[in-house]
């Protein structure tokens, strides 16, 4: 590695800590650029989760100070993500290049959908659901989007936040604290599957999280000083940002990989 790609990996990793602990979708900024360096994108896909494990442990224990994160229901929920991670995981390792960038599009308009679909819906959660015991369908819900989770990671945090809001009852503040210990929880599964298929470059992903540690922790701050009206808009501007990329409008990737250049 170079001073410039380390300077690159370090800037964007900011921005990608900053977006995935405030939202999700940060990782198309992470993984176009690991593939820009040249990693394969099954690498760039493992490497990735370096980064994201090492960037949620810093959330995690920044809410966890901030005294919002709810540590028993969010281990309860943790469960059935890290079965679905693995299963998903045991999916991106063996899939072509691809099929697998074709998945990342269709991944981005679903979640340009689910996000602004009457957001208003999830922004401030509700008790009386937060209060009663989980049901099946939370579970199954949980471990299907562990699936996603564990195959590409990208905008998992969208998905995330509507079932932890709409399925559990917390406040987008709240529910941001309990998805990074879910997202926490079941790094460790999915970086194994992905090691064990040798596919992850450490130097990166290391470099990545450095930067990536660093946009989590000023995000998990400004979440809870600002509130969930913050987070909402936060939510907002990334998928109008993901969405121009995706259907070509500008081109997001190119505007980070092109300061290599």
């Amino acid at each position: 590695m170079n001073i410039t790609e380390i300077s690159s990996l370090i800037a964007a990793g900011i921005v990608v800590g900053f977006i995935n602990t405030l939202a999700g979708g940060g990782s198309i900024i992470s993984l176009s650029l690991l593939m820009f360096f040249g990693l394969p994108a099954p690498v760039a896909n493992g490497t990735n989760r370096v980064a994201i494990a090492i960037q949620n442990i810093a959330a995690t224990s920044s809410f966890k100070y901030q005294k919002v994160l709810e540590w028993k229901k969010a281990l309860l929920l943790s469960l059935p993500a890290i079965a679905g991670s693995v299963t998903g995981a045991l999916i991106a390792v063996d899939i072509d290049e691809h099929t697998f960038e074709v998945a990342i599009g269709v991944i981005m308009l679903v979640m340009m959908f689910v996000v602004l679909f009457k957001p208003s819906k999830y922004i401030y959660g509700k008790a009386e659901v937060r209060e009663k015991p989980y049901t099946w369908k939370i579970y199954i819900t949980f471990f299907v989007i562990g699936i996603y989770g564990g195959f590409i990671h990208m905008g998992v945090g969208y998905f995330w936040l509507t079932a932890i809001v709409l399925g559990a009852g917390f406040d987008l503040v709240k529910a941001n604290a309990v998805k990074v210990l879910i997202i926490l929880a079941y790094a460790p599964f999915t970086i194994a599957v992905f090691l064990f298929n040798n596919q992850i470059r450490w130097d990166y992903g290391l470099v990545l999280a450095t930067g990536s540690v660093i946009g989590a922790l000023i995000a998990s701050h400004m979440a809870v000083k600002k509130g969930v009206v913050f987070v909402k808009w936060v939510i907002v501007i990334v998928v109008i940002l993901t969405s121009i990329q995706m259907f070509g409008i500008y081109d997001i990737k190119g505007m980070f990989t092109g300061f290599v250049n």
